[in-house]
């Protein structure tokens, strides 16, 4: 049987490498892509696919909430996020929301086909660096951490914080208003108890929360 694909990612040079890949290989067949959130929606409604390899970070609606959208349209479609966060609390709040599989682009050439495959045969992917960075979480404390406290829509603005972006430049990526990402920026520093911006990134440079190669 052919494993459709659909391949979302904002780049068009990723998704030309991502097409090239699977289309060299035996049984895949790639039959839609999208480059934002809107068009990934529209194309999971309209294109009847296997499996979706999803980027994090494209204009729009993108990342965590983006996947949980996608499944209760599409419970039975895979997704196979391929992404520059490398870090573990990313991946968790990406497969709690209904992933099957994370890998980085790094990876993506040397483990994709792989990957593709056994998503689509209904198993659970993780690079092997990925794994690792699970396996050393396991012997972090059980009490939750502050970042922990946070929604999926709060963890992404306290990234995109420590990434340095502004509030205007935050609101548009997420296609809310400034005011809206202030009072996220509010809610993060009461639940985290943090008493400005500088300690949020403090914080996450001391608890190794995002390389520094990490790309929003």
């Amino acid at each position: 049987m052919t494993t459709k694909v659909l391949i979302a990612d904002e780049h068009a040079l990723v998704r030309d490498g991502l097409r090239h890949i699977l289309r060299n290989a035996i049984g895949f067949d790639v039959v839609g892509e999208a480059s934002d959130g809107a068009t990934t929606i529209a194309l999971i409604r309209s294109t009847d696919a296997h499996v979706l390899v999803l980027d994090l970070s494209m204009p729009g609606r993108s990342g965590v909430e983006l996947i949980k959208q996608i499944k209760e349209e599409k419970p039975g479609l895979r997704i196979l996020v391929l992404t520059m966060h490398a870090e573990q609390q990313y991946a968790a709040r990406a497969f709690k929301a209904g992933a099957a599989g994370y890998m980085t682009k790094e990876s993506a050439s040397a483990e994709l086909v792989g990957a593709v495959t056994k998503v689509a045969a209904g198993g659970v992917y993780v690079s092997l660096a990925m794994a690792e960075r699970f396996a050393q979480s396991l012997n972090e404390p059980a009490d939750t951490l502050p970042h922990q406290r946070l929604s999926d829509r709060e963890y992404e603005v306290f990234r995109r914080m420590c990434a340095g972006e502004t509030i205007t430049e935050i609101g548009e990526a997420l296609c809310v208003s400034a005011k809206t990402v202030s009072t996220y920026k509010s809610r993060i520093l009461e639940k985290m108890q943090m008493p400005h911006e500088a300690a949020l990134v403090r914080y996450a440079v001391r608890h190794k929360l995002f390389d520094d190669n990490d790309e929003v």
